[in-house]
């Protein structure tokens, strides 16, 4: 008989909160929002078909770096630790690599546990022998595991942050954030994180990474208006927008908008809001780093030794930070 795995549901969303936030937002003088409502159901699956298009290298670069040092990575990773996934979707990434790390548990966090209880459960029957745990999380604004994980202080913990969604934080932001991995990390010993980090590069790679020929990214960003109306009662009608993909060279970031192809009129339930032509909502950014000034975020935030691990053309990292 397999296992069964853990499940505990902590982020809890209240939808009068989410639609204030996301109404909020529309309302300030530079409209914006947080990327993490670019994945409903339908976004989730147009960022899975990102992640297949020639531009956007990130994932398959991430993947040869793991396949080109994950035995020298399992040096440095303890075996028999807890392998914290943060953001673990699908839990692929993760489960491609227990045959490297050799974990004892893994734990997979996202902000909905329903999203992931196919994968872990199938994962369960593939792995009957590894204790495994899903956690509905909303560690955005705070990282806080849940007692409820009974988690062995005398286990090493190895956070696992990978696809360079820590990009997605302002460099203050993810200095705040990594210092509460490192927390997490530090008490039990041995414990560290392993974390995609995109590299600074051309323009012309950035952008087109994140407005690729086919339009898939762009089919991604204007679904979030259809989730905008879904989730705050507005009244979006894609055909007003456009998808902007651009590489701020003096903040090293990308950022995605959406910008009014004409003048126009977005209402709810008690407001509204006009955009003139060409007003945009920013919707994302994503943040690129360079390999020194990544190592050096990372010591701020409290981790000792760190090893970086690239591609041939140093368009993307994986960095080892030990706790």
């Amino acid at each position: 008989m397999n296992p069964t795995p853990q499940f505990i549901q902590i982020y809890q969303g209240q939808a009068e909160h989410i639609r204030e936030e996301l109404l909020s937002g529309l309302r300030a003088s530079k409209a914006h929002t947080s990327p993490k409502y670019l994945y409903d159901e339908l976004g989730s699956k147009l960022f899975e078909a990102i992640t297949c298009i020639p531009e956007y290298y990130p994932t398959r670069t991430e993947a040869l770096i793991f396949a080109s040092h994950g035995h020298d990575m399992a040096r440095q990773v303890p075996k028999g630790s807890v392998f914290i996934d943060l953001g673990a979707g699908n839990c692929e990434k993760a489960a491609r690599l227990f045959n490297v790390f050799h974990p004892a548990r893994y734990v997979a966090v996202d902000i909905s546990v329903d999203f992931l209880k196919g994968s872990l459960e199938c994962l369960q029957r593939q792995f009957p022998e590894l204790e495994m745990a899903g956690v509905g999380l909303d560690f955005s604004s705070e990282l806080n595991l849940p007692a409820g994980l009974a988690l062995n202080p005398s286990q090493p913990r190895i956070m696992f942050y990978p696809g360079s969604s820590i990009g997605n934080f302002t460099p203050e932001e993810a200095l705040l954030f990594l210092k509460q991995v490192h927390a997490v990390c530090a008490t039990a010993t041995g414990g560290g994180l392993l974390i995609g980090v995109d590299l600074v590069k051309s323009k012309s790679v950035l952008e087109a990474a994140y407005d690729d020929a086919l339009g898939v990214t762009a089919a991604f960003n204007r679904n979030m208006l259809l989730h905008f109306n879904t989730l705050a009662g507005t009244n979006f009608q894609l055909e007003d927008w456009k998808h902007i993909g651009l590489y701020n060279t003096e903040l090293n970031r990308i950022e995605m908008h959406l910008e009014a192809l004409r003048d126009v009129v977005v209402t709810w339930e008690g407001g509204e809001r006009q955009f003139v032509e060409g007003e945009r909502i920013h919707t994302e950014n994503s943040y690129k780093w360079t390999l020194t000034g990544f190592e050096d975020l990372l010591k701020r935030a409290g981790f000792g030794a760190c090893k970086a691990y690239t591609d041939p053309e140093q368009k993307f990292a994986v960095f080892w930070a030990q706790a």
